[in-house]
């Protein structure tokens, strides 16, 4: 695994009122819902992303009000045709 260092100004801490270390795995989770929403990545790497199992990572899209499934209509419409 990599490690990743980034520079953030102090007061980003106190705005959004986290520690470092809470900041971190908020972004990470953050970071792991906005790719997998955007289908960058699936939701086993998401969820990796998101120093979570995938069953966290699921529930934590829940708690965030987000899909935890996409669907595809066209896609969705060539299957159903296909029968």
């Amino acid at each position: 695994m990599k490690t990743l260092t980034m520079e953030l100004p102090d007061n980003v801490f106190a705005a959004t009122r986290n520690d470092p270390a809470h900041f971190s795995k908020e972004m990470r989770l953050a970071a792991a819902v906005t790719w997998y929403e955007q289908g960058r990545i699936s939701q086993e790497i998401a969820a990796e992303v998101a120093g979570l199992d995938r069953t966290d990572f699921l529930m934590a899209l829940s708690s965030m009000r987000k899909n935890s499934f996409t669907v595809d209509f066209d896609d969705l419409d060539r299957e159903l045709a296909d029968d």
